[in-house]
């Protein structure tokens, strides 16, 4: 059993009311996002708390995520997990409607996927009067105040996992060091990604013992699933031209990427880009932009087809991004370039290819640095240097080979880390 939690503060008693003041003003823009994106009605109203689904008989262990990284991050583990515990079932929580469609698609045995409830009062009651959760795992950095104290005041077990928080928000809440005590408090568990979250988190008050630092869960997921077919005609329509990734790439990066493309086609005019945005819905944007660096370009959305003078071929499509990990062994991730914080690169490493960074890449520090350090990856800071690492590896192919089994050798070492994490919540969360 883990120690009483502390009393609501002032600020805790505020944001209640807060939050209940301006209910229907969230539940009015939260309902017109998922109906431009064609939620149906009843699942609309997951976010009021209204279930529906029926909430399966036994033990049911529930995760939390906000969005898509977060959601998908966890699916692997509860696939062990629900290898581990046969009789457990699964809920998964997510808030965008991109997450809820590719985890439909994805989906571990005895796990169904519901949209999280606001966190107001009403709608986070109905959700744990429906589902009565024996187990609540929120993952990264998804501390919603009244899901959190309501589900311990149910007698929900709480963890968190992969915890991750800004170091803006970090210094945010020891502002707020009585406030944030209480709801670390809220956690029977919080394994993080780093020492330095670990750090953090008992920095704000968190209990050090129920602190763990742990891996970044990333790491631990299953590769992106591959569509055979479509890349067995993308290869076709490639042929044996020299092909390199920019993925996740957002605004403000795909002009550097653009440069350093341009500079490498002066040398190997056959060269082909294949430019994946972190947004889809900027594909025209991206293509204005192609076409003013007087580049051509074919977009998938439009289901263009590549032709032999195609520079860029963008793939501003979602589910796909494994898909085209498998086709090259040669990724830029963006989100570096500026002050984003960067993207998982274990999702190219784990499909065999080796990375390339721009320096912004803080939110993912633990898993760059040991993968840079292990020659999987390559640091950049310009159009020049990016086309000076792509040149490097795609001209030296024995130097490629080997980065990209230094990422898989680095992917490696920290998947072998899961079977631990689920034996620490398990212990922790009384999951037996």
């Amino acid at each position: 059993m883990s120690a009483p939690a502390g009393k609501p503060t002032p600020l805790y008693h505020l944001y209640r009311g807060v939050t209940a003041a301006i209910a229907p003003f969230a539940w009015a823009s939260v309902a017109r996002k998922l109906r431009k994106a064609g939620v149906p009605t009843e699942r609309q109203q997951e976010r009021l708390g209204v279930a529906s689904l029926p909430r399966p008989p036994g033990q049911l262990v529930w995760f939390h995520g906000a969005s898509v990284g977060e959601s998908l991050s966890v699916l692997t583990l509860i696939t062990r997990m629900g290898e581990r515990l046969p009789g457990t079932e699964f809920l998964i929580t997510s808030g965008t409607p991109t997450s809820a469609e590719l985890i439909a698609k994805r989906l571990p045995p005895r796990a169904r996927h519901q949209f999280a409830p606001l966190d107001v009062h009403g709608p986070v009651g109905r959700f744990y009067n429906h589902w009565r959760p024996d187990a609540g795992i929120f993952v990264e950095s998804e501390i919603w105040p009244q899901m959190l104290v309501k589900g311990r005041e149910r007698g929900t077990r709480l963890a968190l996992l992969n915890a991750r928080l800004s170091q803006k928000s970090v210094e945010g809440w020891k502002k707020r060091p009585k406030t944030a005590r209480f709801l670390l408090d809220q956690f029977r568990l919080m394994l993080t990604q780093n020492e330095q979250t670990a750090r953090n988190l008992r920095d704000m008050g968190a209990d050090p013992v129920r602190v763990k630092p742990g891996t970044n869960l990333k790491a631990t997921s299953a590769p992106l699933p591959v569509d055979e077919l479509a890349l067995a005609r993308i290869r076709a329509e490639i042929g044996d031209r020299p092909v390199w990734i920019a993925s996740s790439t957002h605004a403000g990066e795909e002009e550097t990427v653009l440069a350093a493309h341009k500079e490498l086609l002066k040398s190997d005019p056959d060269l082909l880009l294949l430019l994946i945005p972190r947004h889809p819905d900027r594909g025209e944007e991206i293509k204005r932009l192609v076409g003013q660096a007087g580049l051509t370009c074919a977009q998938r959305a439009a289901g263009q087809s590549l032709a032999p003078d195609t520079q860029v071929y963008m793939a501003d499509t979602l589910g796909e991004t494994g898909t085209w990990y498998a086709l090259c062994p040669l990724v830029f991730m963006g989100g570096s370039l500026l002050e984003i914080g960067g993207h998982n690169p274990f999702e190219p490493a784990q499909a065999g290819a080796a990375v390339i960074t721009g320096p912004g890449y803080y939110n993912f520090r633990e898993t760059f640095e040991p993968l840079i350090a292990q020659g999987g990856a390559a640091q950049i800071t310009d159009a020049a240097s990016l086309a000076a690492a792509v040149s490097h590896w795609l001209t030296n192919p024995q130097a490629l080979e080997a980065a990209c089994a230094a990422a898989r050798t680095c992917v490696q070492d920290q998947a072998n880390a899961l079977d631990d994490v689920v034996e620490t919540l398990i212990k922790a969360l009384e999951l037996e």
